[in-house]
């Protein structure tokens, strides 16, 4: 693997580095997918320039940015970033789904996807924990009161 430098950028074997910014050469494979990082797509985060990730898949949706019905900032918020969960929570349709495929450009980095899947997988389990416990002790709250109030008044109406 030898080193190879050729008009700002750096070639190491099958990687490709950017030492200027500007212009970026992502990883390909059979079929010609390219695949891009985390680092790639972060810096995609202004109008001019928009990239979002949805469901692993990599769009620049610049061109699309003031035709959206939800305004620009609504993109604009999740530009250069995972917008996955913010896509599903707003329930686009079907129409709105097919669109999106002409803006497609490539495919997050395999290495990429652990990492959030990871991350997704430690907020989850640390959401779960914190909530898990209350989900059983509110209602178990609740029923020894009951309880109480219900042996109070049935006393109360014996000795009565």
């Amino acid at each position: 693997m030898g080193e190879e430098i050729n008009d700002n950028l750096i070639n190491t074997g099958s990687e490709t580095a950017n030492t200027t910014g500007v212009e970026e050469i992502p990883d390909t494979v059979e079929g010609g997918v390219k695949y891009y990082t985390l680092e790639d797509i972060r810096v995609h985060n202004i109008s001019s320039d928009t990239w979002l990730i949805i469901h692993g898949k990599v769009y620049d949706v610049t061109s699309f940015i003031e035709e959206h019905p939800g305004g620009e900032e609504v993109l604009l918020e999740q530009a250069g970033a995972d917008a996955t969960e913010s896509f599903e929570d707003v329930g686009h349709s079907t129409d709105a789904r097919e669109m999106l495929e002409q803006y497609y450009i490539g495919e997050l980095h395999m290495d990429d996807r652990q990492k959030e899947k990871e991350k997704e997988a430690c907020d989850t389990n640390s959401g779960e924990s914190s909530t898990s416990w209350t989900t059983w002790l509110i209602p178990a709250v609740v029923a020894t009161v009951v309880g109480i109030v219900y042996r109070y008044y049935i006393l109360e109406h014996k000795s009565s």
